[in-house]
């Protein structure tokens, strides 16, 4: 081994605490950049690749077939910036039946021939495409469970048609629930009913404007309103990363704090290896050592721990990439995602060249080092920092050790900087991850939307086809008559307040599958809906929705949207905007006389009951489900579920990342506790030959600390908030939810205190093995000791 080899070698096998200081700072940043990277990688990649292999539309717009012609759709072909067409195909929304169930939800069915080729080839999964009439090919989507063979009737049209289900298809952009061939079209069109469709690919297609740009050119030769609805691939695109894109602000902050905490204590433990060993590089350079090779020791000093930090960063990346990938693995059910390599690489190299790099910079200062003058410099600190800090803890009422430990940060500012640091971010992420558990506690219950004492939940609605063979199925249980309910909760002794809801589903123009609506009997002000803006239903004719309808339809709070697939158009005015982030945000929510005449007989009801005070819920829920037994209905105490994964693995990894930046910053201060004691350990000495307990050493060191831990802690308190301020809305803007102040403001005074006192544990923390160590040492070996 060279010379050069083994000073490194000796170097880090001397400093241990300095090494696993830079190994462990290292790999909490490449564990969070190989995380986020990942999934900035496969976020898109199911749907980009996809898109790319179906040549999926660009936009995708229905236009009203009693006021434009298929002639004049076929004429927008050749608008300016129109690279591709197809269409028009014939479009209808009917409610399917399936092997003898109950009516499904309303479905967009298209004419289409064949799969197409040049615009939204659609993908078959299984089966074959439609060729005759009486055929039908489901999308995978589909709210039926698409079975080969399965007869679908539509018993709302005239004549009952019936189809067989022949195929099973995926569309990229989404553009139909099923499809038929175009001879089919006129069986599954109510008079007066019906529309076109054109699919569209653009030259410029890669942002919102030049989408609404392409709209604009395809409809300005039309007649004014022939363009009902329209959904741009980027909406679609939007939804498919959803389940990904969540993380990607979240990952990004964690990121940062470990890339920019481990440039920092790389710096400082090089710095501090050099100002602490000046006499050794004396002798390295006495011996032969040139002043570069002097800077690559200590850069190799440096790197091999960091390299095995990345090594295993890399590892742990990969581990806690797991659970995050699995929920996008069957988005189009295509192979299980990975973490691509060259992500790996390109953090191992980026960590390590920044390691590299402030390595170098720190170990300059050993080589430009003159020969004679290392050789001639001690180890004490120069006398003159802090003399004026020690006068004044001299005139303080305190015992002598807490005043000596008090000077100590005045004494070496440049190391309580670097101390201090590390405390900063322990407290930055500290708060942030406290910040993060209480707002996504707040989309949670937002989510569940049910402060109710006590529910009754609806029957599950039986949607799916039976199972194969002759003869007749089970016997189905009633169901519950909601009023019959609703007057037994009434009845009730303790019930308060209550409301009903019952959700049916229906379709609304330009918008491909349906949307749930929930109608409500009563007031549900108090049930636990969470308002972004505008206010909650008062009258009939209004309704409230999500953040995520409001983009995908283009409505604003004010505007009117049309319900369709029931027994008649509904009409309603948005009167407000509600987080809800279940059924991606396609819901609507109005009052139950809305729909009155268009659904009369709302069935899947469930009521949702706030008993009086003082009236013991279980007891309650006994009594009532008494009452319920005659009806067929069962009441349980609590609201709606209020889980789910994403929450609790976006949890689970700011624990796991908050620990280890903490566990870091508790490592900074213990290595520049540590290099502060062994310098004074001969102080030490004298201090515990003039009477100084093991006890009061300990509060010494521990002492040098407190003003350190405080001051880093009350400066990263506001930054931590800061940092969540920040990062909570754009994770809500990657799902497409705006968020409340309920979710954003979540700190208040009574916290933020213990979270400042955060930085001071962390101090301590990181300091007791030092102080504990000069507590031990004896003092006439501290006195011997140069």
């Amino acid at each position: 081994m060279s010379a050069l080899g083994k000073v490194v070698r000796s170097g880090v096998g001397r400093r241990r605490v300095q090494t696993l200081v830079i190994g462990l700072a290292t790999m909490m940043a490449v564990a969070a950049s190989v995380l986020g990277g990942t999934l900035l990688v496969v976020s898109g990649a199911p749907f980009d690749d996809a898109f790319a292999k179906q040549h999926g539309a660009h936009l995708s717009v229905q236009f009203d077939a009693g006021k434009v012609s298929a002639r004049q759709l076929s004429k927008s072909k050749d608008s300016e910036g129109v690279s591709s067409a197809a269409g028009p195909f014939r479009t209808a929304t009917v409610t399917p039946r399936s092997d003898g169930a109950v009516p499904g939800w309303p479905m967009t069915v298209v004419g289409r021939g064949d799969p197409g080729r040049g615009v939204d080839e659609v993908a078959l999964l299984d089966g074959r495409w439609a060729t005759r009439s009486g055929e039908i090919v489901l999308s995978a989507n589909s709210s039926l469970i698409p079975t080969m063979g399965m007869k679908i009737a539509f018993p709302d049209l005239s004549g009952g048609p019936t189809l067989t289900v022949v195929g099973v298809a995926r569309s990229v952009t989404q553009t139909a629930d099923a499809w038929v061939v175009p001879s089919q079209m006129p069986a599954l069109t109510a008079p007066g009913s019906g529309g076109h469709q054109m699919l569209y690919r653009f030259t410029d297609a890669g942002t919102a404007a030049q989408i609404t740009a392409g709209g604009k050119a395809v409809t300005a030769s039309l007649p004014p309103g022939t363009a009902v609805g329209e959904q741009s691939w980027l909406t679609v695109r939007k939804t498919a990363e959803r389940d990904t894109a969540v993380y990607v602000p979240f990952l990004i902050a964690f990121g940062a704090l470990g890339l920019v905490m481990s440039v920092l204590i790389v710096g400082n433990v090089v710095a501090s290896a050099v100002g602490t060993g000046t006499r050794r590089i004396g002798i390295l350079k006495a011996v032969g050592l040139t002043p570069a090779q002097v800077v690559r020791a200590y850069v190799g000093q440096a790197l091999i721990p960091a390299a095995a930090g990345t090594a295993l960063g890399v590892l742990a990346g990969h581990l806690l990439a797991v659970p995050v990938l699995a929920e996008t693995e069957e988005v189009y059910g295509t192979s299980s995602l990975g973490i691509a390599p060259w992500v790996d690489l390109a953090v191992i190299a980026g960590v390590l060249g920044l390691v590299a790099a402030t390595a170098w910079a720190s170990a300059w200062r050993a080589g430009r080092l003159r020969t004679v003058d290392a050789l001639a410099v001690g180890r004490t600190a120069s006398a003159g920092h802090g003399r004026w800090a020690a006068r004044l803890a001299g005139r303080l009422p305190l015992p002598q050790p807490l005043a000596l430990g008090l000077v100590r940060p005045f004494a070496r500012p440049a190391r309580a900087l670097a101390m201090g640091t590390a405390i900063l971010f322990g407290a930055i992420a500290v708060t942030f991850t406290v910040g993060m558990g209480a707002s996504l506690g707040q989309v949670m219950k937002a989510k569940a939307h049910d402060a109710a004492d006590v529910v009754v939940p609806a029957p599950l609605p039986d949607f799916g086809p039976q199972g194969p063979g002759p003869g007749p199925g089970p016997e189905k249980q009633p169901k519950a008559d909601p009023a019959a309910v609703a007057a037994a909760v009434e009845a009730a002794a303790g019930t308060g307040k209550y409301y009903s809801a019952a959700t049916v589903r229906a379709t609304v123009s330009g918008l491909t599958g349906t949307i749930d609506v929930i109608a409500f009997t009563g007031d549900a002000s108090w049930g636990g809906y969470t308002m972004v803006s505008g206010r909650w239903i008062d009258r009939p004719g209004e309704a409230v929705v999500p953040t995520p309808f409001l983009a995908a339809t283009g409505a604003r709070i004010g505007d009117t949207v049309t319900l369709n697939g029931l027994a008649e158009p509904v009409t309603v005015r948005i009167v407000g905007e509600v987080l809800d982030p279940r059924n991606d945000g396609m819901q609507v929510f109005t009052d139950a006389s809305t729909l009155t005449a268009a659904h009369p007989d709302l069935t899947e009801t469930s009521h949702h009951i706030a008993v009086t005070p003082g009236t013991d819920a279980a007891g309650y829920v006994d009594a009532l489900n008494k009452d319920l037994a005659p009806h067929g209905a069962t009441a349980r105490v609590g609201g709606l579920d209020a889980g789910g994964d994403m929450v609790v693995t976006l949890n689970a990894l700011s624990a796991i990342l908050t620990l280890m930046l903490v566990a870091v910053a508790e490592l900074g201060v213990l290595n520049g506790v540590l290099l502060d004691t062994r310098e004074r350990v001969r102080e030490i000495g004298v201090h515990k030959a003039l009477g100084m307990t093991p006890r009061q050493t300990v509060a010494m060191v521990l002492t040098s600390v407190v003003v350190t831990g405080l001051v880093a802690g009350a400066l990263g308190v506001p930054l931590g908030v800061a940092l969540h301020g920040w990062v909570l809305p754009e994770m809500g803007d990657s799902v497409g939810l705006r968020l409340p102040g309920s979710v954003t403001a979540v700190y208040d005074g009574a916290e933020l205190l213990p979270l400042a006192l955060g930085g001071l544990l962390i101090a301590t923390l990181g300091a007791l093995l030092p102080a504990g160590w000069a507590a031990r040492t004896r003092t006439a070996t501290a006195l011997r000791t140069e």
